[in-house]
């Protein structure tokens, strides 16, 4: 075989190479652009988080600067979209004091939600003995004196998209549910009901989520 043969292959080899780097090129544009027709046509929305009730067994500041708390809130989720499902994977909740985590995250079973479903969780959330900051645990202490501590409930978690059989990958889900706690007069607290020792809040309050 001559070196021009040998060079005619190769050249043949090349252009063959370049086809169907070509063919898979089109290819994956192709898919990739009906996955993003797809998904503007559908237009998914993010489900939407109502934070129903707290209960609360314990919330105490002790010295030196230790918070133990313990309730147990009823958090809903509405899937608001008509034609797409969402998988909740890895949730996990927790209770926050400005900006301190002051429980230990509860994790939340896995679950689906289909078209226009309501999914209400009612998790325990629990931190014996947290230690707070000292600027913290004077804010803390001014707003138990003042009859009003502001507790923010938040969701730390991923979900995923589905649509017909297509299921998307993983996104991130962060949830902020502000709950007004009012350790005023509990008896001329129309939002409160006494639960053995325990003191239930009734606040129906819309979260902000971003996914």
């Amino acid at each position: 075989m001559t070196a021009k043969d040998c060079g005619h292959h190769e050249e043949n080899r090349k252009k063959i190479y370049r086809r169907l780097f070509a063919a898979f090129l089109g290819v994956t544009i192709a898919v990739l652009f009906i996955i993003l027709l797809v998904w503007l046509i559908l237009r998914p929305t993010k489900p939407h988080f109502i934070l129903q009730d707290a209960t609360v067994y314990a919330f105490n500041l002790s010295s030196p600067n230790l918070l133990t708390s313990s309730l147990q809130i009823t958090l809903s989720s509405r899937n608001p979209n008509d034609r797409i499902g969402i998988y909740y994977d890895k949730i996990d909740v927790y209770a926050a004091y400005h900006s301190q985590q002051i429980s230990l995250p509860t994790r939340l079973p896995p679950s689906y939600q289909g078209h226009k479903d309501i999914t209400v969780w009612s998790p325990f959330l629990y931190g014996t003995a947290v230690p707070v900051a000292p600027y913290l645990a004077v804010s803390l202490s001014q707003d138990q004196v003042a009859g009003t501590v502001l507790v923010n409930i938040r969701v730390d978690g991923r979900v995923r998209w589905k649509v017909g059989t297509f299921i998307s990958g993983k996104y991130h889900l962060y949830v902020n549910c502000p709950a007004y706690i009012d350790f005023g007069n509990r008896n001329n607290n129309n939002n409160a009901v006494v639960v053995g020792s325990a003191m239930k809040y009734q606040l129906i309050m819309d979260c902000h989520v971003d996914v």
